[in-house]
């Protein structure tokens, strides 16, 4: 524990208890000393003086209200008038120190000070890797969830008391710590873990962009190793982090306007990132069924500009309906109405024939209207929603629409697919320029290894720390392929349940490497199968008999008997070799 956390805590109660722990000192000093002098009795009736120990023992046993009687001897009048003085005074001194202790417990700064206490030793504890969430709003709830579901801990900082006692009742699987502060204070980043070895990143989350951007550069001044994520939908901030080394910056308009138009244009591509994120309900290989024509957007925002852009990467261009879009801005659109999309406007951007429609203004009444309004005019037709609040789940479910989009939920998938691998999005990105047969063949072939089973995603570092057995192997000039490491340790004939996305070797990145691609040192590898095939796979990484089996077919003798009868035996067929 630091000496600073320390001396805080001691501040707090030194200020608040100096005083009642000063009159009960001067209360016992006053009564053990008058109690001493003042002469009693023995049984002949000769003067005495009760010693300072007896006085003391008489007025520790007296304050619990025992009463155990007169000691040495029976007191004399003198003493007992002094006893009832002390007793009287001595019970006022702990009545205020009783008191003073129950509004040092109920004190707001003592119950803050003892809590960042806590907290930070219980951050210094932990032994596993984890991420540290700035803001726990609807996303970084969202997060936490996601991190607890791949048994990810982690750490919460947030100036809101309500939800750090609402983070206190969630039933995360690994401990998820939580401090009410302002994570702008380098003090808390530093309690939160920020200079630990097992912090793999911080996530910034909170609403303020300001105050973001002085929480990514506080911690990337306290570890400059640190990855930082930071939400942020300003130009002006974005450039500012864009421009820090190791800052990765989420943009969730952005990120709706890659999934709208992925939706639209790659559906099974949006499938399998919707499946790889476990995205509620999604099953591989149910792809949305998109039908081809015209598109209406309405709400020109941030997240409608980001729209459009990717729209017009494939030669669509939606008809835009916002009271406040630039007539004189946009060039190539369908139409341009400046107004709010209600249903005389619907019409006149041709609601009857269009293919679908995208209600993603910033507010949820407008979308929800739009919807009734679309459904009236056009049953036909694909709609797509964006939610902006979470506390609206229930209307959305219940609402008729193709697709629902909800800010604080996609921007949780992207960070937390980032913070398991950065490659899976290059992934994603890299099947969207390619040939659609290749996304229907990776599809096929998940289908085939992990079926209905939950997707798990994690990868692998081909190094001593974490491939001990790996890197013997490698150590030792034994060639070694993909399929060598995922055969299965109790049937080598088959495979466990999982695949090989990518590789990454020396800053490349190989994508859907094969099965008999070769294997190197340093090599990080992403697979995407169940939470049971990597447990079995970082056994065999680890194991050198398990792994030794695996690439050749043969089971080494393990002990050192078995080593040595091998050896032996094989020195007689040397032998017998050689007379023959």
């Amino acid at each position: 524990m630091a000496a600073s956390e320390l001396d805080r805590v001691t501040m707090v109660v030194l200020r608040y208890m100096r005083r009642p722990f000063f009159a009960l000192v001067l209360v016992y000093a006053i009564g053990i000393i008058g109690m001493a002098l003042i002469p009693g009795r023995d049984a002949d009736g000769n003067v005495e003086y009760m010693s300072l120990f007896h006085a003391f023992y008489f007025f520790t046993y007296t304050a619990t209200t025992t009463g155990f009687g007169e000691i040495p001897g029976a007191f004399t009048d003198e003493q007992r008038l002094w006893a009832i003085f002390c007793l009287y005074t001595g019970v006022i001194a702990w009545f205020y120190a009783i008191g003073s202790t129950i509004r040092l417990l109920q004190n707001p700064h003592f119950t803050h000070v003892l809590n960042e206490r806590n907290f930070a030793s219980t951050v210094k504890r932990i032994s596993e890797p984890f991420f540290i969430i700035c803001g726990f709003g609807d996303t970084g709830s969202l997060l936490a969830r996601g991190l607890s579901d791949h048994n990810f801990a982690g750490v919460v900082v947030d100036a809101d008391p309500e939800r750090i006692k609402a983070l206190a009742l969630r039933d995360y699987t690994v401990k998820m710590p939580g401090l009410c502060a302002d994570a702008s204070v380098p003090q808390y980043l530093v309690d939160a873990g920020v200079t630990h070895p097992n912090c793999r990143a911080v996530v910034v989350l909170n609403s303020d962009e300001d105050t973001n951007l002085q929480i990514a550069v506080m911690a990337k001044y306290l570890n400059p190793d640190i990855r930082v994520v930071c939400r942020s939908t300003s130009l002006r901030h974005e450039e500012h982090l864009r421009e820090l080394k190791g800052v990765t910056v989420i943009d969730p308009f952005e990120i709706f306007g890659q999934l709208l138009s992925m939706a639209i244009t790659t559906p099974k591509l949006h499938n399998l990132n919707s499946w790889l994120v476990r995205a509620h309900g999604v099953k591989l290989g149910q792809a949305l069924q998109v039908p081809k024509g015209d598109w209406i957007l309405c709400g020109y925002g941030r997240m409608g500009q980001w729209f459009r852009k990717y729209m017009a990467n494939h030669g669509i261009y939606p008809s835009i309906i916002d009271p406040n879009v630039d007539l004189n801005e946009h060039i190539g659109s369908e139409m341009i109405i400046q107004a709010y999309a209600d249903r005389k406007t619907l019409q006149e951007a041709g609601i009857e024939e269009v293919a679908g429609v995208v209600a993603g203004t910033d507010n949820d009444s407008n979308n929800l209207g739009i919807l009734l309004n679309t459904e009236a005019l056009n049953q036909k037709a694909f709609t797509i929603v964006r939610q902006n609040n979470h506390d609206n789940q229930i209307v959305f479910d219940a609402a008729n629409v193709d697709l629902v989009l909800q800010s604080s939920l996609t921007t949780a998938r992207r960070i937390l697919k980032f913070l398991i691998s950065p490659l899976i999005q290059t992934l994603i990105d890299y099947l969207n320029d390619q040939d659609q047969r290749l996304t229907d063949d990776l599809i096929q072939r998940l289908q085939n290894t992990v079926g209905d089973q939950i997707p798990h995603l994690w990868r692998v570092n081909l190094c001593k720390r974490e491939a001990a057995a790996a890197t013997e192997l490698l150590n030792d000039g034994i060639p070694a392929t993909l399929l060598d490491l995922t055969r299965n340790p109790l049937d080598r004939q088959r495979t466990l349940d999982c695949v090989p996305l990518m590789m990454q070797r020396e800053g490349e990145c190989i994508m859907l490497p094969s099965d008999w691609q070769r294997i190197q040192l340093g090599d990080e590898i992403v697979y995407c199968g169940t939470e049971r095939s990597e447990q079995l796979l970082l056994a065999t990484l680890n194991n050198p008999y398990t792994l030794k089996f695996l690439v050749s077919g043969i089971d080494p003798p393990r002990g050192y008997f078995f080593n040595w009868l091998d050896q032996r035996l094989n020195r007689s067929k040397s032998a017998a070799a050689v007379e023959s």
